[in-house]
């Protein structure tokens, strides 16, 4: 098996960086992802979150592609029930113009984001937000219609107008569904559509989503066989203590979130090691950090390499959660980049 690395960037915001550090963090992250052919470099949507620039996919995709010349940048993804299907058709239809076959759109059901943001992002609708959840299967549908060069026609005061994303497509992004339960599994077979399961955050139910996905697959005329890869998150250093080390601040964090805590800017390595997690907290975190691949270079890449054997895939998407040290110039990630050269030599 000839196993092809991917990435996976929420943009995350350290304690030491605004936004503009932390998207400068991401350019230099994917074009060294791009000088190390990774296959394909896909950023997040989460919105009003201390620790998270990653708010607008289109608007990052634009960026990170125009800053390399190989790898496919895409969503890993976009909200689809926060948006209009049209206003996302329009968005990656003009950036598969712009980047012909480096696109992905990655679409997902779950808001990715707090109540109060879903409610303003819907026009202070609650039962518009709540439609848009229930009417997912249609407007992926929506989304992949508009984006096809024939676009659609709609009857209008008496008379049929064409509407199209883009008035004359040569090519199409690659849409897959995403999914950390079984119901993106079952729609992504059913629409014949590539599927990926969020194993870097559930870390349960992955082999049981993609048996469920595989074995039900409905073959389409761009996807006639089941198209799915594995997400891990990674921390990968000379040695496998400070693999630990730099692992530690997104290892807090992810417990903040987990039990209701706040997601505050990432904390930087050293501030991270004067935590003392409450007791009950402990074991979530060495759980976490057991899923995750944190060692150094030959044993990380070869966790990697079981894990896909152990899934059947050919492809997994690392998300670098490695963390910086104190002294760290505010707009760079030298650990999270460091995570993907030693993973790729």
């Amino acid at each position: 098996m000839t196993l092809a690395l991917s990435v996976l960037d929420l943009v995350p915001v350290r304690t030491d960086q605004t936004t503009a550090d932390a998207v400068a963090a991401a350019r230099s992250l994917v074009q060294v992802a791009d000088a190390h052919d990774y296959r394909r470099y896909w950023v997040a949507e989460h919105h009003n979150m201390p620790a998270v620039a990653a708010t607008n996919p289109p608007v990052l995709i634009a960026l990170l592609a125009a800053a390399t010349s190989r790898i496919r940048v895409g969503s890993g993804g976009v909200m689809l029930p926060n948006h209009e299907p049209l206003v996302v058709a329009e968005q990656f239809a003009l950036l598969e113009a712009a980047f012909p076959g480096r696109i992905d759109l990655g679409i997902g059901r779950a808001p990715g984001t707090d109540m109060l943001t879903r409610y303003v992002l819907r026009g202070g609708a609650t039962a518009a937000a709540d439609d848009a959840v229930a009417q997912f299967p249609q407007y992926v549908d929506d989304v992949a219609t508009l984006m096809h060069p024939d676009g659609v026609e709609m009857a209008v005061g008496g008379r049929r107008e064409p509407l199209r994303a883009t008035p004359n497509a040569a090519s199409v992004p690659t849409i897959w569904l995403l999914g950390s339960s079984d119901y993106s599994a079952r729609l992504a077979a059913a629409k014949g559509l590539p599927y990926v399961f969020a194993h870097h955050f559930a870390g349960r139910g992955t082999a049981e989503a993609m048996d469920l996905y595989r074995s039900t697959y409905t073959p389409s005329e761009a996807h006639p066989e089941p198209r799915t890869f594995l997400t891990v998150n990674a921390a990968v250093a000379e040695t496998a203590e400070e693999a630990r080390r730099l692992a530690l601040p997104q290892a807090q964090a992810m417990v903040a979130l987990r039990t209701g805590g706040r997601l505050a800017p990432q904390l930087l390595v050293e501030d991270a090691e004067q935590v003392t997690l409450p007791a009950q907290h402990q074991p979530l975190a060495d759980a976490m950090l057991r899923r995750w691949v944190v060692d150094e270079p030959g044993a990380a890449r070869e966790r990697i390499e079981m894990l896909a054997r152990e899934y059947g895939v050919d492809e997994v998407m690392v998300h670098p959660v490695a963390g910086a040290h104190t002294g760290t110039p505010a707009g760079s990630s030298p650990a999270r980049e460091a995570t993907l050269k030693l993973l790729a030599s």
